[in-house]
Order: structure tokens, then sequence, then C-alpha cells
């Protein structure tokens, strides 16, 4: 499928994009915040993972998944074999914590979505992960249920290269946090099934 990549920050380096992240105030969350969770990781990077949103202890050190979900989410990026320090770039579809953790609301959602298209041009995946329902939905446009295509390729084209960028939804990992079974079929199980499909994948690239 096609999805349009509108920015209007197409001039930023990554430096002056970062600092127009920190000094935004396009909406609300602008207000509530402790510090603007920008991304880390890698830029270029072939890895992209893209979630909801900062939470309380992103909050307050500035950088994205480092609570309980973060913990857990590094652990299944490890099971692959893939290091978030060295292997990929890790962000949220919007840059401040929306308050008590409740969803990001649309117009959060579109102040925030100029400076993720920026940041994908800038890091330029040849796969992209997404995080749950709301990454999801922000990206695709999908309005089905996550659990009905994680695991499943998707498929995005975009400016920065020739061919296809590859995507996969998967579970966010606050939701395994509420689902502990690693029984077959089970949220985690089907997790770890698919980060494994997403290391073939990056390694059938790295050997291009």
């Amino acid at each position: 499928m096609t999805v349009k990549m509108v920015t209007p920050y197409g001039e930023d380096t990554l430096d002056s994009l970062n600092h127009r992240c920190r000094t935004c105030d396009l909406c609300g969350l602008s207000e509530t915040r402790t510090q603007v969770v920008v991304g880390s990781g890698v830029v270029p990077s072939p890895l992209m993972l893209i979630g909801e949103g900062p939470g309380e202890q992103e909050d307050e050190t500035g950088v994205p998944f480092v609570g309980k979900a973060g913990q857990l989410l590094t652990k299944i990026l490890e099971s692959a074999g893939i290091q978030r320090e060295t292997d990929c770039f890790i962000t949220n579809i919007v840059k401040c914590r929306p308050p008590k953790n409740r969803a990001p609301q649309v117009d959060e959602i579109v102040a925030c979505s100029g400076y993720l298209w920026r940041q994908v041009e800038l890091v330029q995946p040849r796969i992209m992960v997404l995080l749950g329902s709301v990454a999801l939905k922000s990206v695709l446009g999908h309005e089905v249920a996550i659990s009905k295509v994680r695991g499943q390729w998707q498929f995005l084209d975009v400016g920065y290269m020739s061919e296809r960028l590859y995507v996969m939804p998967m579970f966010h990992p606050s939701y395994l946090l509420r689902n502990q079974s690693r029984e077959p079929g089970s949220p985690k199980w089907l997790t770890w099934k698919d980060i494994q499909e997403v290391k073939i994948a990056l390694d059938f690239y790295k050997q291009q």
C-alpha cells in the first residue's frame, strides 16, 4: 500500500529535528510533560520500532521504552539477537507522555506526525515494527484489531528507496505484561515468533 509521508520538516537534520521536538508546543501534551522523548538508537538503521507514547519513566529520563514494558521489549529483541543500542532505532507515535498513560488523542497524533515521518526519512529503515494498535492505525491507517494482523507482513511505498518498506505489526510490550502466559498461541508466544520473522528479514537485508 502507499502511505504518503507528509512532513513540513523535510530540511531538518537529526539534530535540528530533535531540537524542534524538544521545544514543541503544538498540542496540550507540552503543558504536562517533563521531557520530550524523541527516540534513541542508530541513524540510519535498517530496523525501526514505533510504539504508542512515553510512559512515566520515559517522561522522567527522556529515553523511550525504559520502564517495565521497555525492559520486556529489550528481552524480546535480544531473544532474536537484536541489540537495541546498535541494531535499531526506537521511537513513539507521540513524543510526550499522555496524562496517566492514556491513549494519544487524534490531535496529538496529528501534531507529532510530521516529526515521525521526518524521523522515518532520516532513519531510512528497510524494516519497521509497529508496536500496538495506536502505531498500527497511525502509520498504516488500519482500523482492524492488532490481533488480526500481527505477525503478517505489510508493505509501504516510501520516498527514500525504490523497494517497499517491510512493516511488521506486533503486540505492544505493555499488553504482554498483562498477559503473562507463554503457552503456545498466547500473545507472548506469538510475539516471540513474530520477532524471529523480523530477524530473518533483517538478516536477509544485511546479506544484500
